[in-house]
């Protein structure tokens, strides 16, 4: 299976390199084909106090010394297409945040790579309107057709992430991992789909208890990698701790993850 994970945002560069190390065993794992993700720039930030990240040219820094030092290969967000060509020149995947699901031209930057791309799906969207983003990315690179083999054979990726429910909350609905696998291979963002935007006075909350519920869910259901935010502490995470994983709880979680494929 594919497996995204690291912390959601470079807190600094002793940080990444503490939780990239007990990442480790994922990368050596010959049944799972692993990307270390982190964010230099969190972009949609609640408050202006909100920690943001390291910039693009530091956070790249770490993120190349990561792959150097691990040998991993590295995933993260691009929020502009300005943005993306910089991007390129260090990580295997490029990720679409979710609100940025439809910007045409960060869309169409990120087909112009050589990269993969996982798009994330907009809480506000429904699955079958992730048939239109993945036209996006296909169309630029040749190909007119959304389809699972398409994608596949393109290195696209579909992810869900969970839809706005009511204020402040985020509610998974399993048949879209079913809807969206028309179109390209699904990741399930297990971590993300247990925010409540907004809801610890103006900062994001969540609650990281339901995470392997849902990702078990998914894993039955069937999907094509996962998506977990870790950290050694979420606790003191500087940016959306209250949904993340703690790495001790993730290789168990990972586990019984393979064992629900197997079945």
């Amino acid at each position: 299976m594919i497996l995204l994970s690291g912390p959601c945002v470079i807190e600094s560069e002793e940080n990444i390199f503490k939780i990239a190390k007990e990442l480790e065993k994922y990368h050596n794992d010959d049944a799972i084909d692993f990307y270390f993700k982190a964010s230099f720039d969190k972009a949609n930030r609640t408050s202006l106090e909100s920690f943001r990240g390291l910039g693009i040219d530091e956070g790249l820094r770490i993120l190349q010394k990561v792959k150097d030092d691990f040998g991993y290969k590295v995933v993260t967000d691009v929020h502009e297409s300005t943005q993306v060509a910089q991007v390129a020149e260090v990580v295997d995947m490029l990720q679409i945040p979710a609100f940025l699901c439809r910007q045409t031209d960060l869309l169409v930057a990120c087909a112009q790579t050589d990269k993969k791309i996982n798009i994330k799906k907009g809480q506000f969207l429904s699955a079958d309107a992730m048939k239109y983003p993945a036209l996006k990315i296909l169309q630029t690179r040749g190909c007119n057709e959304a389809t699972y083999e398409n994608s596949k054979k393109h290195g696209l990726y579909l992810c869900e992430r969970g839809n706005s429910f009511g204020y402040g909350n985020m509610v998974v609905d399993m048949r879209n991992l079913v809807m969206m696998r028309e179109y390209a291979p699904v990741i399930f963002d297990a971590t993300h789909s247990v925010q409540m935007p907004t809801a610890q006075d103006g900062k994001t909350g969540g609650d990281s208890s339901m995470v392997p519920y849902l990702a078990k869910g998914a894993a039955a259901v069937g999907v094509d990698g996962f998506f977990f935010e870790t950290h050694f502490d979420p606790s003191i995470a500087l940016s959306d701790g209250p949904n993340m994983i703690k790495l001790d709880e993730l290789e168990n979680l990972v586990e019984k993850i393979k064992k629900i494929q197997e079945i």
